[in-house]
Parts: structure tokens; sequence; C-alpha cells
């Protein structure tokens, strides 16, 4: 009798034991999910933080005198004869018509040339380019302000230090508070960001030019990585004979997907700039070495969905007369489609992402102008963000964290899309 209640005692106790250790690792478990949960609360905060400013601008108001004697003196309308005139001049005379007192004084000029950007005179002349009607009128424009009075609007510089510590002088300072009192500078939502290509000056710089460039590249790197990606799955899983040489490919390729991408980068430079001549900065050879680096990820998750379709598919459609070719691509390949575009979508996620390899096609190169082909010089947006995190002005900080934002909504969405197309195309066996 007291061999079996010892025994009892024993079950119980192990089994208590076993219960404490399973209550251990779920806590264990929940506390990891719950401090992945923070980090990622105080990324996206962070990100928010600094970024969600940079979709705003700051606007001066101001009236502007399209003098016709300095931009179309003898009435042509000719667009040569616009873009030839000299638009400082309008600016500077507007500004001197707006504070009279700087006509003779050059020092509180500069100052007051200072809160507006350096782009003021070239949206001058866009405006007259669109619209010639408005040669010899005077309109209220508002202009971009500089950086630093866009920072100061945004209270990121603190006026209570000493001026030689901060950025702004106290004459700027005075004239701004006076602009401000007159209710001429406003805050505005920032449309130039997703507009206008990359600048030298913050205010104006823009993500249009990096958003082109991901997406020609990114459709360069799908239109080759998913038919060779998804064809070279299906011979490898369905028509090639199990032997060394197949397994020595199927080796190399799990080994490839866990190759470094600045390898590829190598690689692309090697063989598409050195050896092919392809030019640089262009989103033909990024898309070729995306391509390189994607294609294992989208091989092997087509191979896995492959073969999750049940052996049986394949019996029946064999046992009812269809060939080998017919079995697999009128009834395995659908069955194992949705697999093959989640895989696939991934994969575009990682290189819409990917920095490294572009570095070395030159694709992180200081480019203005909008790309309109693949052939045209562009960079591509995590290329843009890693150049204005390298400079060193305050208004590139919320630039850099604003196109993160646009980035990271990017790749939410083609991650939800490829769970959504799992989940609605997703056979269950």
């Amino acid at each position: 009798m007291n061999r079996i209640l010892s025994k009892s005692q024993n079950i119980e106790n192990s089994t208590n034991k076993r219960h404490r250790k399973e209550k251990r690792f779920k806590s264990l478990c929940l506390g990891a999910v719950i401090v992945a949960i923070l980090f990622l609360i105080i990324l996206l905060s962070s990100l928010a933080y600094k970024g969600l400013s940079g979709f705003t601008k700051t606007t001066i108001q101001i009236p502007i005198y399209f003098n016709e004697e300095i931009i179309d003196p003898e009435n042509t309308r000719d667009i040569a004869v616009i873009n030839k005139a000299s638009f400082r001049k309008i600016f500077k005379q507007s500004l001197l018509q707006k504070f009279p007192e700087a006509k003779d004084n050059r020092k509180m000029y500069r100052n007051i040339s200072k809160i507006f950007s350096r782009g003021s005179t070239y949206l001058l002349k866009k405006m007259v380019l669109d619209d010639i009607s408005l040669i010899g009128k005077t309109i209220n424009v508002d202009l971009i302000s500089s950086s630093t009075i866009d920072q100061l609007r945004k209270n990121n510089i603190n006026i209570k230090v000493p001026e030689s510590d901060r950025p702004v002088s106290d004459a700027t300072l005075k004239i701004y508070d006076q602009l401000n009192t007159e209710g001429v500078i406003k805050k505005r939502l920032n449309f130039s960001f997703f507009k206008y290509g990359d600048s030298r000056n913050p205010e104006e710089a823009g993500i249009l030019g990096a958003l082109l460039g991901s997406m020609f590249t990114l459709i360069i790197t799908l239109l080759l990585s998913f038919p060779i990606g998804v064809l070279t799955a299906i011979y490898l899983e369905e028509f090639a004979p199990k032997n060394k040489f197949t397994y020595f490919i199927e080796i190399n390729i799990n080994n490839l997907a866990a190759v470094p991408s600045i390898v590829f980068g190598l690689l692309g430079l090697a063989i598409f700039l050195n050896f092919f001549g392809l030019p640089r900065s262009v989103p033909l050879t990024g898309g070729l070495v995306l391509t390189l680096m994607t294609l294992p990820t989208v091989i092997i998750s087509s191979r896995a969905s492959l073969k999750a379709v049940p052996p049986t598919i394949r019996e029946a459609a064999l046992g009812l007369g269809a060939s080998k070719l017919q079995a697999v691509f009128n009834h395995v390949v659908p069955s194992a489609a949705p697999g093959m575009f989640t895989g696939t979508i991934i994969g575009m996620a990682r290189a819409l992402g990917e920095t490294a390899p572009l570095l070395l096609m030159g694709m992180v190169a200081f480019i203005v102008e909008v790309p309109t082909s693949i052939f045209d010089p562009a960079t591509v947006l995590p290329a843009q963000i890693y150049l204005w995190a390298d400079s060193p002005e305050r208004g590139f900080v919320e630039k850099t964290s604003a196109a993160i934002i646009v980035l990271v909504l990017f790749l939410i969405i083609m991650n939800s899309l490829a769970i959504w197309l799992r989940r609605k195309f997703e056979v269950r066996w």
C-alpha cells in the first residue's frame, strides 16, 4: 500500500513539475512577445516623432510684382525670352518693396533673404512659365521658407540659448517675429515631398525620384525573378532526375539564400558593369542585381508550395490520361500558385529594402532629375535615406524619418498583400 501511495505521489510531483515548466515556458514566450511589441512601439514612435513633421512645410506669403521690363521687355511672350529673364531681380525687387528699410542696408537684406528658400526664384519662373498672364501683375505668393526658419517654426531650435549657439541670428529672429505678427507665416502639408526629386536644400528635397527609381528597379526584378524562379522550381521538383547533380544544385540554391546581399553587389559589379559594360546608376542594372538576390527566395518558396500539393492530385491526373506536363501545369501549379505568389512578394519586399548591392551599382549618387525609364540615372528609396542620413542639416533628419515611414508603409502593404493572397487562395487538404 505504501509503495502504491509513494508511486502515486511521485506521479503527482512529476505532473506538477511539468505544469510548472509549462507555465514558465508560456511566461517566457509571453515576455518575449511583450518585449518585441515594446521595441516596435518605440521604433514607430521615434519615427513618428521625428518624421511626421517632414510631411509639413513652412511658407511665407509676400506680394510679388512680375515686372514686365525684367521678364519680357519687348512683350514677345516667348518662352525662350522668359527662361533667360532674371527672376532673382524680381525676387529682390519684391523683397525691397516689402522691406523698404533694407534698400541701403545690405546686411539687413541678406538676413531677410535667408528667411526664404534658395529655390524661390525657380518657383517664380515656373509660375510664369505655367501662366504667362502673370507678367505685369502683383499677386501674393506663398514662398517656401528656408530650412532654418522651417525648423524654427517647428520648435526644433532653442532661441533661448546665446546667438552664437544657434543657427538663426537675432536680426533674423526680429524679421521672423515681424512676419509672424502679420500672419503671413503658415504651416502647410508638404505635397512637394512627393512631387520632386532630391535637392541640396532640405526644404526642397523630395522622394519622387527615389520612388520611381525603386518602382522601375522592382519591375525589372519581378519580370525576371518570378518566371525564372518559378520555372526552375517546377523543373527541380517535378521533372529533374534525382541524382548528385541536382542535389548539388539544390544545396547551392539553399546556400545562396543565406549569402549577404553585398556579395550579390560585388557579383553584379563584376558581371554587369565590368564585363557587359552596362551603365551605372540605372534601374536596369539595379534590377538585374536584385534579381540574382531574389531568385533563391522565389525558388525555395515555390518548391515548398509544390511539395505541399498532395501526390494524389498528380496520380489522379495521370490516371485519367493526362501527360506529365498537363498534370503539372493544369493541376499541380494552380494549387501551388498561392504559395508561389507569397514567396515572390516576400522576395520583392526584401529587394525593396536593400541598399548594399545597389551601392556598388552606383545608385547612391546625388540625382536631381526624376527618372522616366529604366535607362535614366536614378536612386532608390533606401539609398535616398542613406544619403539624407549622412547630411548634417537638421532639416534632413526629419526628411530621413519621413522617407523611412514611407518605406515601412510600402513594406507593410507588400507583406499584407502576401498574407491576403495566401489566405484567399490557400487550399487546405
